[in-house]
């Protein structure tokens, strides 16, 4: 397996027009050994080039200005994967079922439990490093992969549709011992040992499965109180 690189404390970005919650909210979150930016508006927050490297987004629905489902509209044009977790006063469930539906992951109501929202975020963070760990060790595999030789990604091919040795030396016309040289370096240039390896890595290379999403346990809109 690839060596993952250690990152840095996780940055959890706040907007709120409420200061007493901006302060709150950032009092417990540093607390927890979190870096954390808070916002008075939306546009704010979306003016903010250091804002892009945020790890989970807790974000008000009724804001002056750009309400929070503009907010994420604009992140969803600029194709953000931020996890948001959206936080109101107001208990509109129409507008939670809106939020989640254009990729919200949650939507808590004001006043919260402190510990849902720490679980909440634990779980976002969790998820988006591990996402990121697997894109790093994708971006790394893939310079391996682009660093074979025409006749190396041959027989990588070859090994990869289940054909023996044998079979491979026959079909290009070598000689065993030479599939087999070409085999060992094949796999010391991709840092694997087994075949099972390569297969796991191109996988990453396709991206993450489906429905793994940090969403996918969160309650029901409005169920957290």
């Amino acid at each position: 397996m690839l060596p993952h690189r250690p990152l840095p404390k996780p940055l959890v970005c706040v907007v709120d027009d409420d200061e007493m919650v901006r302060t709150s909210l950032h009092m417990l979150l540093e607390v927890l050994d979190m870096r954390v930016s808070t916002y008075a508006s939306g546009a704010a927050f979306l003016d903010d080039p250091f804002a892009q490297d945020c790890d989970v987004l807790i974000l008000d629905v009724r804001m002056p200005g750009l309400s929070g489902l503009q907010v994420q509209q604009l992140l969803n044009e600029r194709h953000s994967e931020v996890p948001i977790l959206f936080i109101s006063g107001h208990g509109d469930i129409p507008m939670a079922v809106r939020a989640m539906r254009a990729g919200a992951l949650d939507f808590l109501q004001k006043p919260f439990n402190d510990q849902v929202l720490i679980d909440w975020i634990h779980s976002a963070i969790a998820r988006r490093e591990a996402a990121r760990r697997h894109a790093a060790e994708a971006a790394e595999f893939r310079g391996r992969l682009e660093s074979l030789t025409t006749r190396e990604r041959e027989v990588l091919d070859a090994v990869m549709a289940g054909k023996a040795n044998k079979v491979i030396a026959a079909d290009f016309g070598i000689s065993l011992k030479t599939i087999e040289q070409h085999r060992g370096r094949v796999m010391a240039k991709l840092g694997v040992r087994k075949v099972a390896d390569v297969f796991r890595h191109m996988q990453l290379l396709e991206g993450p499965a489906s429905g793994s999403s940090p969403g996918d346990s969160t309650a029901a809109p409005g169920s957290a109180h």
